[in-house]
């Protein structure tokens, strides 16, 4: 679905750690941590991480990344017993979500 509105999916590799999902987020939600590479004059990114416990889903961040690295999945089960499993870092925002036709788990049931 075009407008569904999921969980986010990070590319680590596109950040250039501008922290504009940062400034447009209406609760200064993502948290980014990155270092001055003084002898190339860059920002370069160590960590990226969204609480999904705290996430509005409002899209503000995909919306006005000047790199697109941030996009919306269909992945909507994010249901946990405890709070802190929803702290998403780069490397579990950066895992693309299980087709539900891929899903082995789920099986069809046969009636005979």
């Amino acid at each position: 679905m075009e407008r569904f509105r999921g969980r986010i999916h990070f590319e680590f590799d596109k950040c250039i750690a501008c922290e504009v999902c940062v400034r447009v987020c209406p609760i200064d939600l993502p948290i980014v941590d990155w270092k001055l590479e003084t002898d190339i004059r860059k920002k370069r990114l160590l960590n990226y991480s969204i609480d999904f416990g705290i996430c509005i889903f409002c899209g503000n961040c995909i919306e006005y990344c000047p790199t697109n690295c941030l996009s919306m999945t269909e992945e909507y089960e994010l249901s946990t017993y405890d709070r802190h499993e929803l702290n998403y870092n780069l490397i579990a925002l950066g895992r693309l979500p299980v087709s539900v036709i891929d899903d082995y788990t789920i099986r069809t049931i046969q009636i005979k």
